[in-house]
């Protein structure tokens, strides 16, 4: 990456164009990252039955979320400063906050490892898993647990060069480990029927290669920036900020993933069939969430290398860009997973119940994806510009703390899974009212180049 040719120049040029761009790769890579998933629920759903189809993305899909969802929030800091020293063109700083970074990924996925194999049992069994899942759910927790490492050096140095503009390798190396992944899956569940251990153990050799391949590029490829050996230490001067500004970034993917396993643990006390539907409908959502957060990847690193090139029209110009991209793929998405509700849970079960709840939960939540659009811009802007705590605070009050509310307060009195359903597009529409008067008065908005 030492040519200019090679780097996204998104400090320069038609707005619209850059921010698309940077877009796509990030989108289908997110694809990839979806198929990692969606891919071992379709085997186990199709091969090996509802049970493991819970155990593989019930439970341990939004403890999952909870320990890494963690992780990359925090690890949104390490982006937002390596762009914004990309943008001052800052070598030094470039440089040695990559070395940080990485040296923060390995500490944390060391400590994440541990704390899977030894708790998660336990935690599964506060969450109310199902006693015919509860085994099989611990198992692929455990085997989960050793490609954490790997996962989170391969979704940092993910971020390291998409910071740097570079958004094409990472979308390479995901494809790689993703085929690598499903010819896994489908010899170790249907040629070696291994079931959940399988695709559990697929995807943790996955994790192994798509890391391999991001250090490979970190270390030969990055020119006068290259990752060196000596270099993955912590360094303060480039830690505290990393931190002070993901750490807010982390703690809401917490508190969401938090307020998901209280939806998870009121899920699983309608029995397997609901379960197996909740799981299969979270692989169709995720089609949404990818599209989404690839939107905020891509502003937030428009919003920092600009914000550090001092280009604050250009991140205001590109707001209003991105929250109409947003809104309209939203509506299309809404059409498109109402639409197909039937035949897109039948790829993942052919039982006749789990996909009658599971069209049940898409009628109330899929047609409301409009109201979470402004969330995922303003915050994304709002970070890029390192401006976290307010939008955190908006985020966990307004998302998390009010859909933990409904779920002790409101759905004791009507306890359906619709009821459930309800606290995703009631908090969205709450949250989202929210950020748009944050944005609109916020130092964003004014026409001066005032500091944030």
């Amino acid at each position: 990456m030492t040519k200019n040719n090679e780097i996204n120049q998104i400090t320069e040029g038609v707005i619209w164009k850059q921010l698309l761009i940077f877009f796509f790769p990030i989108l289908i890579g997110t694809f990839f990252q979806q198929l990692y998933n969606t891919v071992d629920a379709v085997i186990v759903g199709r091969f090996v039955g509802k049970e493991a189809l819970s155990a593989v993305g019930g439970s341990t899909s939004s403890l999952i979320n909870l320990i890494v969802g963690f992780f990359v929030g925090v690890s949104t800091g390490a982006t937002v400063i390596i762009s914004q020293h990309y943008g001052a063109k800052n070598k030094k700083g470039v440089s040695d906050s990559i070395g940080t970074a990485i040296a923060l990924s390995v500490a944390g996925g060391l400590f994440l490892m541990c704390f899977c194999i030894f708790f998660a049992k336990q935690v599964l069994v506060w969450m109310d898993t199902p006693a015919d899942t509860l085994s099989q759910s611990v198992l692929y927790m455990q085997i989960y647990a050793l490609g954490l490492v790997p996962e989170l050096i391969y979704n940092m140095g993910s971020g390291i060069l998409r910071a740097m503009g570079d958004s094409k390798r990472p979308l390479y190396f995901l494809i790689a480990s993703c085929v690598a992944n499903i010819v896994l899956d489908l010899l170790f569940v249907i040629v070696g029927h291994m079931g959940v251990a399988g695709v559990a153990t697929a995807t943790m050799l996955s994790q192994y290669i798509s890391a391999a391949m991001v250090l490979y590029v970190l270390n030969r490829r990055l020119g006068e920036y290259s990752l060196k050996r000596g270099s993955i230490l912590f360094r303060r001067e480039y830690l505290d900020p990393m931190i002070r500004i993901g750490l807010p970034g982390g703690i809401q993917s917490m508190t969401y993933a938090l307020s998901n396993i209280l939806i998870q643990s009121a899920i699983n006390s309608f029995g397997t069939d609901t379960v197996a539907a909740w799981a299969a409908y979270a692989k169709i959502d995720g089609i949404f969430w990818m599209v989404m957060n690839a939107l905020g990847v891509a502003i937030t690193t428009f919003a920092g290398q600009n914000f550090g090139a001092g280009k604050k029209e250009r991140i205001r110009k590109s707001v209003r860009i991105c929250l109409g991209m947003a809104a309209v793929i939203a509506a299309g998405m809404s059409c498109f997973v109402v639409g197909c509700a039937a035949v897109l849970l039948s790829i993942f079960t052919k039982d006749a119940a789990v996909i009658e709840v599971g069209v049940r939960m898409i009628g109330i939540i899929s047609p409301t994806y409009i109201t979470y659009v402004c969330i995922e811009i303003l915050s994304g802007v709002s970070r890029g510009c390192g401006k976290v705590v307010v939008p955190t605070i908006m985020s966990i009050v307004g998302v998390c703390g009010l859909r933990i509310l409904w779920i002790f307060c409101a759905v004791p009195y009507h306890r359906t899974v619709e009821m459930i359903c309800l606290s995703y597009p009631l908090t969205w529409i709450v949250t989202s009212i929210g950020f748009v008067i944050y944005y609109f008065f916020s130092d964003l908005r004014k026409k001066t180049d005032k500091s944030y």
